[in-house]
């Protein structure tokens, strides 16, 4: 199922078509043909045979004069998945048989190593063909620091956070994507942020809300979301965490009891055996154990 991330990555280029061409020219440095519209267009990619394929976007470049000139098929990629490699080679063909322009594949990778396999070249079969998707990775994205660029390309600056956000530059990338956002509405600066919070681990989580705290973040008055959205996830792993001990103090109760039961009944344990009770996280199999208690004669009738 789609998650909120994924979805909106894929809005993003929906709003902004004109979005993956200026990509595409500027950090792929391909040739995209002279066009004077970007469109989104259907999704759903039927085939004479009964399967339906459905690609996140399909983009369509005309010129001047309405005509064709390359359709950009939008793929939005967060892990691995062995079956994009037989769908996007379907894409390309059904998308240019439909349309009868040139056609290529734009991966949205921000994980380096989704991207770095996502990029490898599909062979259609015997060397014969090729489809090389075009990956808009961390090896690709510009690490965008400058506030005032963040302002000037806040889309990109998203991107950047997202890929960049764990790097050396992350915390300053970050920041920066935080000063982009003010442009936009509020639904949108919220949406993205919390693209951007969920892809940070959790040494950069806590710098960024140390700055937070500090207020020390340029324009963070004018986002209430991204303070109530670091507390709610700190509530999550405190509940989290109480969940957690809860349990530990569960299955430590019943290693207590199995223990001391297996002492009254003068069952003696050998050190492994005294080891695989310790590391049992099973209270179905500890609660089995001290049932055994009552009619074993050794260890091993308990631990069976």
């Amino acid at each position: 199922m789609p998650t909120l991330e994924h979805n909106a990555l894929v809005e993003m280029f929906r709003e902004h078509p004109e979005l993956a061409p200026r990509l595409l020219a500027t950090l792929f440095h391909v040739e995209v043909p002279p066009h004077a519209s970007v469109a989104v267009v259907e999704s759903s990619l039927d085939q004479l045979i009964p399967v339906e394929f459905r690609a996140d976007l399909v983009l369509e470049l005309r010129g001047a004069s309405g005509a064709l000139v390359l359709a950009i098929v939008v793929e939005i990629q967060r892990d691995e998945d062995p079956d994009k490699k037989f769908s996007w080679p379907t894409y390309v063909t059904v998308v240019r048989a439909r349309k009868r322009c040139g056609t290529v594949v734009l991966v949205v990778a921000p994980d380096v190593g989704v991207a770095s396999w996502a990029a490898e070249s599909i062979d259609l079969g015997l060397g014969l063909g090729h489809v090389e998707p075009l990956v808009l990775g961390p090896a690709v994205v510009p690490e965008i620091t400058d506030p005032a660029d963040a302002e000037r390309e806040t889309e990109l600056a998203v991107l950047s956070a997202v890929a960049h956000g764990n790097g050396p530059k992350g915390l300053a990338v970050v920041q920066a994507a935080l000063v982009g956002l003010g442009r936009l509405d509020q639904e949108h600066a919220m949406v993205y942020f919390q693209v951007i919070w969920s892809g940070l681990r959790e040494p950069m989580r806590r710098a960024l809300e140390a700055l937070v705290m500090e207020r020390q973040i340029e324009g963070e008055e004018r986002f209430p979301f991204v303070r109530e959205l670091m507390d709610r996830s700190k509530l999550a792993g405190l509940r989290e965490g109480e969940l957690k001990g809860m349990r530990e103090g569960k299955l430590e109760g019943k290693r207590d009891t199995l223990l001391r039961l297996l002492a009254r009944a003068d069952i003696v344990l050998t050190e492994s055996e005294s080891a695989r009770i310790q590391a049992c996280t099973d209270i179905a199999t500890l609660d089995r154990w001290i049932d055994n208690v009552l009619a074993a004669k050794n260890a091993a009738e308990v631990l069976s």
